[in-house]
């Protein structure tokens, strides 16, 4: 039998996610309401510019109060999708304080404070959800966090940034410069106006903490990942790849140690090959490949942002949450019982693709190869070129730890055949 009474919901936030979580409420109110078991009612929207027109949207609830919104003691659910560290994390612990369980896509704040934001929801007895928070309309948390926790997860890698990965693709595809391909990406509205957060690689790195934490059952912070952006990758790298049948991608990766010890968690471009199914995720969608013991390899894939998708996940919080409320029971908390350290970057072991520029005579080959031996380096393969008294030249490793590779290259930077490293880069999914 369905509740009459309905459950009432406060959205902080009225932007691109928040005026569609609106509209989703309003038109499938029928269907919501039996998925869940009760109506829910949009009973309050917080906004910073309550004079904009907003369709759909009874005038009546909006509001620029939200502190006074969240302590409303009729209030069910809390949705934020404001973003950022304040005043988000002030109004979420209000809300729980205040009888609420939340619903939030803030990845920034839940890499951050997360294991606080956890404990308030624990100490309330409320939800906290956050799907849309990685990889948008992907459903990504859940399965981590319900449909794979009897088993044990390794690594977790994914493309989880769309602007990145339209870029890269461009730059692939047509052969652009990275300038060219984010000018067409800004032009088509996939880029801010204002890209940092995307291109180098911060808004990646959030999401692999989150996934992280989740995925190895400890605390994984922002600070704990390592980043690199992808603004100095360049059409010489795309035709190195190419050369060895790989192409190029910001990935986000989180790997359990070999001796199950530690954790790592990393974003950065990498050469990856064609065969492997990330090499395929084409203009601005995401996928996240995960290698657990039991399942083995798993693949999410879909839009990672916009809307219309990010709504979809929120909604799905929000349906689970409600469920939840009128059971008078909580989902899934914080698992970071493992409480597994992370190691630093130094300590990650994978291959690299190195480019020389060197003299071209005779003994340079030998001299590298010296350099890379001497610092316990193994080389796979070595490409040359050269004419006109200069060379370049192409080495990819075997696997080899991140501080003995940055060791190897200082070296060669003091030979003096070595005119400069033209670029280094990772190679990952072999």
């Amino acid at each position: 039998m369905m509740r009459t009474r309905p459950l009432k919901v406060a959205l902080l936030g009225c932007g691109v996610v928040g005026s569609e979580v609106a509209r989703i409420m309003t038109t499938h109110a029928d269907d919501l309401a039996a998925r869940i078991g009760a109506p829910v009612e949009l009973a309050g929207v917080a906004v910073r510019r309550p004079s904009k027109v907003r369709e759909g949207i009874d005038p009546a609830l909006v509001t620029t109060d939200a502190t006074a919104l969240v302590k409303r003691g009729d209030i069910d659910v809390v949705v934020e999708v404001i973003g950022g560290i304040e005043p988000a994390r002030t109004l979420i612990t209000t809300a729980f304080e205040h009888g609420a369980s939340v619903v939030s896509a803030n990845k920034a704040l839940l890499a951050q404070d997360g294991a606080a934001l956890h404990a308030a929801a624990d100490e309330a007895d409320k939800d906290l959800y956050y799907e849309a928070a990685v990889a948008g309309a992907i459903p990504l948390i859940r399965p981590l966090r319900e449909s794979l926790a009897g088993d044990k997860i390794n690594r977790v890698m994914g493309i989880v940034n769309g602007t990145t990965n339209f870029i890269l693709d461009k730059m692939d595809s047509t052969g652009a410069g990275y300038q060219e391909a984010l000018d067409e990406a800004t032009a088509l509205g996939y880029a801010e106006a204002d890209p940092t957060a995307d291109v180098e690689g911060f808004d990646a790195a959030a999401k692999a903490a989150i996934l992280a934490g989740i995925a190895f059952h400890s605390r994984v912070r922002l600070d704990d990942v390592y980043r690199e952006g992808m603004t100095e990758v360049t059409a010489a790298d795309f035709a190195s790849a190419k050369n060895m049948g790989c192409t190029i991608k910001l990935l986000a990766i989180c790997e359990r140690a070999a001796d199950g010890g530690s954790v790592t968690a990393r974003v950065h471009p990498a050469m990856i090959p064609l065969t492997h199914p990330l090499a395929s995720v084409r203009g601005a969608y995401n996928a996240v490949f995960v290698e657990s013991d039991a399942a083995g390899q798993l693949m999410f894939y879909g839009p990672g942002a916009g809307g219309s998708p990010t709504a979809s996940a929120v909604l799905g919080d929000l349906v689970a949450v409600c469920r939840n409320r009128l059971a008078g029971a909580t989902g899934p908390g914080e698992s970071a019982y493992a409480a597994l350290p992370v190691s630093p970057m130094g300590e990650v072991v994978t291959r690299y693709h190195i480019s020389l520029d060197v003299a071209d005579k005779p003994g340079v080959l030998a001299q590298v190869a010296t350099v890379f031996a001497e610092h316990g380096v193994s080389i796979d393969t070595v490409r040359q070129q050269g004419k006109d008294g200069e060379a370049s030249l192409v080495v990819v490793t075997h696997r080899a730890s991140d501080a003995s590779l940055n060791g190897t290259v200082e070296a060669l930077r003091n030979l003096d055949t070595v005119r400069g490293v033209a670029s280094i880069m990772r190679v990952e999914g072999e």
